[in-house]
């Protein structure tokens, strides 16, 4: 009998993992000369209840990057088999403008990144809204979007909540009323704010924050800079860790910015533990996960503002 339940759960495992993934892309913002993109993967189940939606932002420094990155394609189907409605988006790539016209430096900075911040986070708010309006058609459970980015994308994700909690004009003007998302996972992300503390109006949405601690793209602390404030997820995760917000902080010792990509991978368990308990289930957990590889080399961790957009921009 032991072995008949076996098979049948091997079976049942195997089955699931053969379903065909469909992949169908929408235009959801037309802003001046961008079209705006985003790409639904859905697995094809005769399952008509409505899916959690997991929505994600690629990484490329606000310069560059692409939605449909052949290297995301098992992440997107594999929580598409889980039962997620996958969303990759296209946004708009600020910094591209600082860069072109050569005026970036470490005094320009705040002034630019902010721009990018908010043409980032905005379109993330719209392909959201998008989403949401179409959630009946896709049967999507609109109480149940989870955000999900990497580097510049987590950066975003992370804003997108922020801006939510605090009552950002973007998110009023933009998301349907009392909206929030169910979840957010960052991928070696960060907050900025222009002053020198991080301000939580609302609760926020359970995250799941990865990063490695010699991070020389992305801040895992915090630095601060002319009463500017650039948040890293050591920060974000000592910050929910005080307010008893749950949350789950995943670390790893002298690790770069690999973080940035390598959850997607070799961690979907602990984002499956993440969704389940504290996203769907809610339940009110703080975990926090701190990774040592004992071969791993010593590796630089004091950075400064100017070694942050020296390393994804260069001087």
């Amino acid at each position: 009998m032991k072995r008949i339940l076996v098979l049948f759960a091997l079976f049942a495992a195997a089955a699931g993992y053969a379903q065909t993934v469909e992949k169908q892309t929408f235009v959801y913002a037309v802003k001046q000369t961008d079209t705006l993109r985003l790409d639904r993967y859905v697995a094809l189940t005769p399952d008509s209840r409505t899916k959690p939606c997991l929505m994600f932002v690629f990484g490329g420094g606000f310069v560059g990057g692409r939605r449909d990155n052949a290297s995301f394609l098992s992440y997107f189907e594999y929580y598409a088999r889980k039962g997620y409605v996958v969303v990759s988006i296209d946004y708009r790539l600020g910094m591209k403008k600082a860069m072109q016209a050569g005026t970036l430096s470490e005094e320009t900075f705040p002034e630019a990144w902010i721009t990018t911040l908010a043409m980032a986070t905005g379109d993330l708010y719209d392909a959201t809204a998008y989403v949401c309006d179409h959630a009946s058609a896709w049967g999507v459970d609109k109480t149940r979007i989870v955000a999900s980015g990497s580097s510049a994308g987590a950066i975003t994700v992370l804003m997108g909540e922020y801006g939510i909690c605090n009552g950002h004009p973007l998110a009023r003007q933009k998301l349907p009323q009392d909206f929030n998302y169910a979840g957010v996972i960052s991928y070696a992300g960060a907050i900025f704010d222009t002053q020198e503390e991080l301000r939580w109006a609302k609760t926020p949405a359970p995250m799941m924050l990865f990063h490695g601690d010699a991070d020389r793209n992305v801040p895992y602390d915090a630095v601060l800079y002319d009463g500017n404030g650039f948040f890293g997820s050591k920060h974000i995760a000592d910050m929910l860790t005080e307010r008893r917000i749950p949350h789950w902080f995943y670390s790893v010792a002298n690790t770069n910015h690999v973080m940035a990509t390598r959850p997607m991978y070799d961690n979907r368990y602990e984002i499956d533990a993440f969704l389940e308990k504290l996203v769907l289930k809610r339940e009110p957990l703080v975990i926090d996960t701190y990774v040592t590889p004992l071969e791993a080399p010593e590796l630089p961790k004091a950075f400064t503002l100017s070694d942050y957009i020296d390393a994804n921009y260069g001087k």
